[in-house]
């Protein structure tokens, strides 16, 4: 087993990795929150790569990596990033609709409360008098 320690390095030799052979690769994520240590491992029988890390910072690119390889055991291409005319429009359209939104009162609306008790229970029966 072999320790990348650039992450750049791992993320590039995962994505590989899995490409060769997407049927028998495997991925395994391991967090000790005791330590504060996160350990990734990508393995296909043959060849296997570690990296391991005690920052915060790589949970951005670790959830980068992961979309990534989640996209391509799905077989999914990612979205086109929004151009700059459908942003255009949807931020219109966002415009119209609270234009057309009605003023609502300013008075907070009566919530009827429960008649039996405020804990949730039930009622105990009150026991008969014996005569």
């Amino acid at each position: 087993m072999v320790y990348i320690a650039s992450w750049q390095e791992f993320q590039e030799a995962a994505e590989d990795l899995y490409t060769k052979a997407p049927n028998t690769t495997r991925y395994c994520v391991k967090f000790r929150s005791s330590e504060g240590k996160l350990v990734l491992k990508i393995t296909d029988n043959t060849k296997c790569i570690k990296f391991k890390t005690y920052s915060s910072i790589f949970l951005n690119r670790f959830e980068a990596l992961n979309l990534s390889l989640m996209q391509k055991m799905q077989n999914k291409r990612a979205p086109p990033p929004p151009t700059l005319a459908a942003a255009a429009s949807a931020s219109d359209a966002i415009a119209k609709d609270t234009a057309l939104d009605t003023p609502r009162a300013t008075t907070p609306s009566v919530v009827p409360t429960p008649s039996g008790p405020a804990s949730g229970g039930v009622k105990k029966k009150k026991p008969k008098k014996k005569k």
